[in-house]
């Protein structure tokens, strides 16, 4: 068979027929029906149906850990799925300060950069604020401000510590840790000392202290002369703890 004459012919027929039959008028139904596939298609267009960003994973797939004193920790891997745009807007557009704090008969510098968000402030991204909903959904207790700190390299660090100012000193509390960049350990040990716990935390990993933690362990992220990128941490809490 060949395709060109068929083709040729049957377009030659259906000129022919074109000029000399009066085009047939569509049923009123079929008009009804146009109408309402050309609304359809234009509402759709306009509401535009692309998927929205993703959100972090639920947090029901969390590991807990169970430590001494009525301590415990969840860890979830990979909690927001790209947190690259969040870690290169926090990178570049919050203005980051340094401090300097009086250690015995010195003033030294705090090796990191820093920025608070009060309870109420605008955040800098809307995952901090989709994170913290998360958070507050999930635990018991309401979260309602925001901390970060950005370790700029392996010489950037924080000291043995607990968020024990405020609520934390004498009722259980939480304290969650979202990690962007480089992956950088968070050591945990007893309060007054003992065998450290080692927790890796990678970029949009989600680490949780909970119960008793700030009051009987400590927490740290130590200095290493690996050579490492910048890594942020935003660290969500309740009101009255720090």
């Amino acid at each position: 068979m060949n395709d060109k004459t068929d083709t040729g012919g049957l377009a030659a027929h259906a000129i022919a027929g074109s000029q000399s039959a009066r085009p047939a008028q569509p049923h009123p139904v079929e008009r009804v029906f146009e109408y309402h596939v050309d609304m359809t298609t234009g509402f759709q267009g306009a509401l535009d149906f692309r998927d929205p960003e993703p959100g972090p994973v639920p947090l029901a797939r969390a590991a807990r850990t169970d430590l001494a004193h009525g301590a415990w920790v969840d860890v979830l891997t990979g909690w927001l799925p790209e947190p690259d745009a969040l870690f290169d807007t926090l990178v570049r557009e919050v203005p980051w300060y340094a401090e300097r704090r009086a250690m015995y008969d010195a003033v030294v510098d705090v090796p990191r950069l820093l920025k608070f968000y009060a309870e109420g402030a605008p955040l800098p991204h809307p995952a901090l604020v989709n994170a913290r909903e998360a958070l507050t959904a999930h635990y018991p207790i309401p979260f309602a401000t925001v901390g970060l700190c950005h370790y700029r390299d392996g010489g950037d660090s924080v000291a043995w510590h607990g968020d024990n100012s405020g609520r934390g000193a004498h009722e259980d509390t939480l304290v969650a840790i979202l990690s962007l960049g480089a992956t950088r350990p968070l050591l945990l040990r007893p309060r007054g000392g003992g065998e450290s716990l080692r927790f890796p935390l990678s970029h949009g990993d989600l680490l949780v202290m909970g119960g008793s933690c700030q009051r009987t362990w400590e927490h740290a992220i130590p200095k290493t002369r690996k050579p490492v990128g910048p890594r942020i941490s935003a660290q969500f809490r309740p009101r009255g703890v720090r």
